[in-house]
């Protein structure tokens, strides 16, 4: 355990429980008509994490999106889970990902394109477009799931009875316009990740 203060950010500042103003500045600019590049896109975003996270650790990685029939979409990963501490105080704390912004792409001019050839924006942009979402992250220590209501979560970490294996889950569901599902294409651009659909 130690402070939260002393834990380098990476891709989010753990200081950040929840950035309600980053979360409304992605509603407000990609809530519009066709903005966000549809569901398709929110779900290239979350492959770009599970690729980031093989890439990482010099191996190839493995993510399953299945479609369910009502509109949801569940992106399951085999990494390491997302990175979840004790602070001093005995709080778990998991890295929020889901409820903050990634730093590395502040700057939409800068970010890398993802396979629909627009910008990385980040998974909490994800999180803020959709009505709810669940996030479960599975590591050699426990395991952990969070629901979120466009990006806020509506409780505390739940424990959760560990897999087989470690790795992430995302579910969510969003009523944002565009293309819904993914290409040929997108599904082998990522080049440390198989990726299957369901």
């Amino acid at each position: 355990m130690s402070d939260r203060s002393s834990w380098a950010t990476t891709t989010h500042e753990w200081s950040a429980h929840v950035d309600a103003q980053h979360l409304q500045d992605v509603r407000r600019l990609l809530g519009r008509p066709g903005a966000a590049g549809g569901r398709r896109h929110l779900i290239l975003e979350v492959l770009a994490y599970a690729d980031d996270e093989a890439a990482t650790l010099g191996r190839s990685g493995l993510a399953i999106v299945t479609s369910h029939a009502d509109g949801a979409v569940t992106i399951e990963d085999d990494g390491r889970g997302t990175d979840t501490r004790r602070d001093s105080d005995g709080r778990l704390v998991r890295k929020p990902v889901m409820a903050s912004a990634d730093v590395r792409f502040s700057d939409v001019d800068t970010a890398p394109l993802l396979p629909d050839g627009l910008p990385r924006r980040g998974i909490s942009a994800v999180a803020a477009l959709s009505s709810t979402l669940t996030h479960e992250n599975h590591r050699a220590d426990g395991a952990w799931s969070q629901t979120y209501h466009h990006g806020i979560p509506d409780g505390e970490l739940e424990t959760l009875r560990p897999r087989r294996g470690s790795g992430t889950v995302v579910t969510f569901t969003t009523d944002v316009t565009g293309p819904a599902d993914l290409t040929e294409n997108d599904r082998t651009a990522f080049p440390s990740l198989t990726v299957r659909c369901l």
